[in-house]
């Protein structure tokens, strides 16, 4: 089901903030989005220039006359404004008791213009007990504890316990303030004495226009949609730095610019347009003569070895690859998927060609070939976009051949296993999984680093083509 999310904030017209950004987040991470707005502003990248507070009753009359018709599975409230705000927003919660409510307790836009009135702090407070999460930056945190602002993170933490023991709410204390390249998150639960803490590379950039706003409403969507508070926060903060990371091409504004929060979803070219620019390849490789006695089953067994040798010395290195692809990689989901992939190299394939071989490939039969596409391999980087990119055509390549290839299996084929375990649909899928990887990563890239990673993917094609073309010799023509 798509999880229908409430925000109930002020708008900005400049669509980086706010209920435009609420809309936008619960939009891209898969939530049927609604509002309800309690103030006006006239803002831009640079700041805000005035503020209407939308009248209570007004508040009031948009949230009581949708909930009377729509279910609403969770609640993102940004900026009140008012202590009369926060108080209808209060007794509204007591009244319909939605399932998850997010409070990002919003006081001052990016800009540094206050977004809240200074008598309206306590009952932003008392509000506070009625949330299940609270996100507050540093600053925000001391508001909520009435308490001086915390100079590090430790005491940040000691303070964020004492709010979830006073409230009893998780609080996401989030450390986008703090100094440093690391922007750490970490979840806050005192009722179960439990600290998470997810660490975060800080992004050098200005587009950071709406970042809390983005970050609650993409977390309450999460939510809504039944994953635990920690698995929720990880793939919001995922989504949330390519956003980031991509904002700066929108090229909105002079000042702090928004982010782009349908990254995942901009018509990115990359791969597409990468697998075009080697058709004279891949054409090559179908055309070579290991490959069409391959296919054929026409393949001397001499030639055949020889290649399985070579794969089996390529497999090591790879594997290494692989696994600094998981080291580098954004999420948990692509670390888990690239470091399956470098045991699959080594406890699957290697263990497969070595038992084929009858012996464990010597270091020294490497040919020169090999050395120089492992090299490409292995001196890709430190970009993730560049080394996924490196890696990709030993995928794209070897499942587009494998499906055509077998096609032309028969039951007494020489190579039949061999030529079916890149015909799997559980390779086809994997290979799916590495384009879309490719994708996100130059979607959060900048021009340079996407420029070095078409360099890298078209020199690991041509590396492929050298190495299936390294056994023609060997072949009965």
């Amino acid at each position: 089901m798509i999880p229908r999310v409430l925000s109930i904030a002020g708008s900005d017209p400049s669509g980086g903030a706010g209920i435009q950004a609420d809309i936008k987040s619960i939009s891209a991470l898969g939530g049927y989005a609604m509002a309800a707005l309690t103030a006006l502003t006239a803002q831009n990248t640079r700041g805000v220039t005035a503020v209407h507070a939308v009248p209570p009753e007004m508040v009031r009359t948009q949230l009581d006359t949708l909930s009377a018709d729509v279910t609403i599975d969770a609640v993102k409230i940004g900026m009140l404004g008012t202590e009369a705000s926060i108080g209808v927003v209060a007794q509204w919660l007591r009244a319909h008791r939605p399932p998850i409510v997010v409070l990002d307790p919003v006081m001052v836009a990016t800009s540094g213009d206050r977004l809240l009135e200074a008598p309206a702090e306590a009952a932003l407070r008392a509000l506070s007990a009625l949330a299940d999460v609270v996100t507050p930056n540093l600053p925000e945190l001391a508001v909520l504890a009435d308490e001086p602002a915390a100079a590090d993170w430790p005491a940040a933490l000691d303070q964020a316990r004492r709010v979830s023991q006073r409230d009893g709410v998780v609080v996401l204390v989030t450390g986008g303030h703090l100094s440093g390249d690391r922007s750490p998150d970490a979840l806050v639960d005192a009722r179960t004495d439990r600290v998470i803490i997810i660490d975060g590379e800080r992004i050098e950039t200005r587009n950071t226009h709406g970042t809390g706003c983005s970050l609650s409403s993409g977390l309450a969507t999460m939510l809504a949609q039944g994953r635990s508070v920690e698995t929720a926060l990880r793939e919001t903060k995922h989504w949330l730095s390519l956003a980031i990371t991509a904002g700066a091409a929108l090229q909105v504004g002079g000042g702090h610019g928004p982010i782009d929060h349908f990254v995942r979803s901009r018509p990115l070219d990359d791969p597409a347009r990468w697998w075009s620019l080697i058709k004279d390849v891949r054409g090559q490789i179908d055309g070579c003569a290991f490959v069409q006695a391959l296919g054929d089953g026409t393949l001397d067994p001499a030639a055949f070895r020889h290649y399985v040798r070579q794969d089996a010395l390529y497999l090591r290195d790879y594997a290494r690859v692989l696994a600094r692809a998981s080291t580098l990689a954004p999420s948990r989901e692509e670390q888990t998927f690239w470091a399956d992939a470098a045991s699959a190299a080594i406890t699957g394939e290697l263990e497969l060609h070595t038992r084929f071989l009858g012996e464990e490939p010597d270091v020294g039969e490497m040919s020169g070939t090999t050395r120089a596409y492992l090299d490409h391999l292995l001196s890709a980087g430190p970009s993730y976009a560049v080394v996924v990119a490196a890696i990709l055509p030993c995928y794209w390549i070897y499942q587009d051949a494998g499906e055509r290839l077998a096609a032309r299996n028969r039951a007494d084929h020489p190579y039949v296993t061999w030529l079916s375990t890149y015909a799997d649909p559980a390779f086809a899928n994997a290979t799916r999984r590495a384009v879309e990887y490719a994708r996100m990563a130059c979607a959060a890239a900048g021009p340079d680093e996407r420029a070095a990673a078409e360099r890298a993917f078209i020199r690991a094609a041509e590396h492929e083509l050298a190495f299936f073309r390294q056994q023609d010799h060997l072949v009965d023509r």
